[in-house]
């Protein structure tokens, strides 16, 4: 059974347009257990917990590459195999001519009521993803937030602050 490990200030990264990472601050390489050396030019998901839903990732592409910021729960994977929760922040980096050169990330400690929550949820689509594939996943979590006639980002924010 892995362990988890507990965030600590901001961990912050940058990636070219592809998910690529080209710039990890200290706080990031440490959680990570990886060196900064083995984390520059790989992608993002070297940290990617397979846990996660796939839809969830789905959707974060779908909003970024829209030139939408986007908050989201995330379950990372560290070097040793200990995981950590984050609450991320992931925003395009455009240029002059408004296209996208790459993307911002920023995450912090996520509200532990939160995690609960939202792990909950991120079982439910993994299960629906193993069954149906991806599409099914996001169909899925876009029901769910249909049905409460709200936002996934509303709802991560709402949580995240402990106004549930």
């Amino acid at each position: 059974m892995s362990t988890e490990k507990e965030v600590e200030g901001f961990l912050v990264s940058k990636t070219n347009s592809k998910g690529v990472i080209t710039y990890c601050n200290k706080a990031f390489v440490e959680i990570s257990g990886f060196s900064e050396a083995e984390l520059l030019g790989k992608p993002h998901s070297i940290v990617r917990h397979p846990d996660m839903p796939k839809s969830i990732f789905k959707f974060l592409w779908n909003e970024i590459q829209a030139k939408r910021e986007v908050n989201v729960f995330v379950k990372n994977l560290s070097k040793c195999g200990a995981y950590y929760w984050v609450f991320a922040n992931v925003t395009p980096s455009v240029d002059i001519y408004d296209a996208i050169t790459g993307y911002y990330s920023v995450r912090r400690k996520p509200n532990k009521k939160a995690i609960e929550i939202v792990s909950d949820l991120y079982k439910n689509i993994q299960e629906i993803e193993s069954k149906g594939g991806i599409n099914e996943g996001l169909a899925y979590f876009n029901d769910f937030f249909e049905k409460k006639n709200l936002s996934y980002q509303n709802f991560v924010l709402h949580l995240q602050i402990g106004d549930e």
